[in-house]
Protein backbone atom coordinates (compact mmCIF):
# COMPACT_ATOMS: atom_id res chain seq x y z
CA UNK A 1 0.00 0.00 0.00
CA UNK A 2 1.28 3.44 -0.89
CA UNK A 3 2.11 5.91 1.87
CA UNK A 4 2.04 8.83 -0.54
CA UNK A 5 -0.49 11.53 0.34
CA UNK A 6 -3.22 12.41 -2.17
CA UNK A 7 -1.68 15.88 -2.67
CA UNK A 8 1.64 14.28 -3.62
CA UNK A 9 -0.12 11.84 -5.94
CA UNK A 10 -1.87 14.69 -7.71
CA UNK A 11 1.47 16.44 -8.09
CA UNK A 12 3.00 13.27 -9.55
CA UNK A 13 0.11 12.90 -11.99
CA UNK A 14 0.51 16.54 -13.04
CA UNK A 15 4.24 15.93 -13.61
CA UNK A 16 3.47 13.08 -16.04
CA UNK A 17 0.76 15.11 -17.76
CA UNK A 18 3.25 17.96 -18.16
CA UNK A 19 5.42 15.58 -20.20
CA UNK A 20 2.48 14.75 -22.48
CA UNK A 21 0.99 18.24 -22.84
CA UNK A 22 3.44 19.65 -25.43
CA UNK A 23 2.38 17.05 -28.01
CA UNK A 24 -1.31 17.56 -27.24
CA UNK A 25 -0.96 21.35 -27.34
CA UNK A 26 0.84 21.14 -30.69
CA UNK A 27 -2.45 19.80 -32.09
CA UNK A 28 -4.49 22.57 -30.45
CA UNK A 29 -5.70 20.67 -27.40
CA UNK A 30 -4.91 20.30 -23.73
CA UNK A 31 -5.43 17.98 -20.76
CA UNK A 32 -6.86 19.09 -17.42
CA UNK A 33 -6.53 16.88 -14.35
CA UNK A 34 -9.96 16.67 -12.73
CA UNK A 35 -9.49 14.11 -9.96
CA UNK A 36 -7.76 10.98 -8.74
CA UNK A 37 -9.50 8.19 -6.84
CA UNK A 38 -6.67 6.29 -5.12
CA UNK A 39 -8.98 3.45 -4.04
CA UNK A 40 -9.85 2.64 -7.66
CA UNK A 41 -6.62 3.94 -9.21
CA UNK A 42 -8.78 6.07 -11.50
CA UNK A 43 -7.57 9.36 -12.94
CA UNK A 44 -10.23 11.63 -14.42
CA UNK A 45 -9.13 14.15 -17.02
CA UNK A 46 -10.87 16.68 -19.22
CA UNK A 47 -9.76 16.92 -22.84
CA UNK A 48 -10.16 20.51 -24.01
CA UNK A 49 -9.59 22.57 -27.12
CA UNK A 50 -9.21 20.57 -30.30
CA UNK A 51 -9.11 17.34 -28.25
CA UNK A 52 -12.64 17.82 -26.95
CA UNK A 53 -14.39 16.63 -30.10
CA UNK A 54 -11.51 15.05 -32.01
CA UNK A 55 -12.26 11.58 -33.39
CA UNK A 56 -8.78 10.48 -32.25
CA UNK A 57 -9.28 11.61 -28.65
CA UNK A 58 -10.07 8.07 -27.41
CA UNK A 59 -6.84 6.80 -28.96
CA UNK A 60 -4.95 9.69 -27.37
CA UNK A 61 -6.57 8.91 -24.03
CA UNK A 62 -5.80 5.17 -24.06
CA UNK A 63 -2.56 4.88 -26.02
CA UNK A 64 -1.03 8.13 -24.85
CA UNK A 65 -2.31 9.44 -21.54
CA UNK A 66 -3.45 6.24 -19.80
CA UNK A 67 -0.47 4.16 -20.90
CA UNK A 68 2.01 6.83 -19.81
CA UNK A 69 0.38 7.40 -16.41
CA UNK A 70 0.07 3.66 -15.67
CA UNK A 71 3.71 3.07 -16.58
CA UNK A 72 4.96 5.98 -14.49
CA UNK A 73 2.75 5.59 -11.41
CA UNK A 74 1.93 2.20 -9.91
CA UNK A 75 -1.19 3.54 -8.17
CA UNK A 76 -2.81 4.55 -11.47
CA UNK A 77 -4.88 1.76 -13.01
CA UNK A 78 -7.05 3.59 -15.54
CA UNK A 79 -7.88 7.01 -16.98
CA UNK A 80 -11.27 8.34 -18.00
CA UNK A 81 -12.31 11.48 -19.85
CA UNK A 82 -15.05 13.54 -18.22
CA UNK A 83 -16.98 16.57 -19.41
Amino acid sequence: MSTVTPATELHEIEDVLDQIRPAVRADGGDIELVSFDPDQGLVSVRLVGACHDCPMSLATLRAGIEQRLCMALADVKSVEAVE
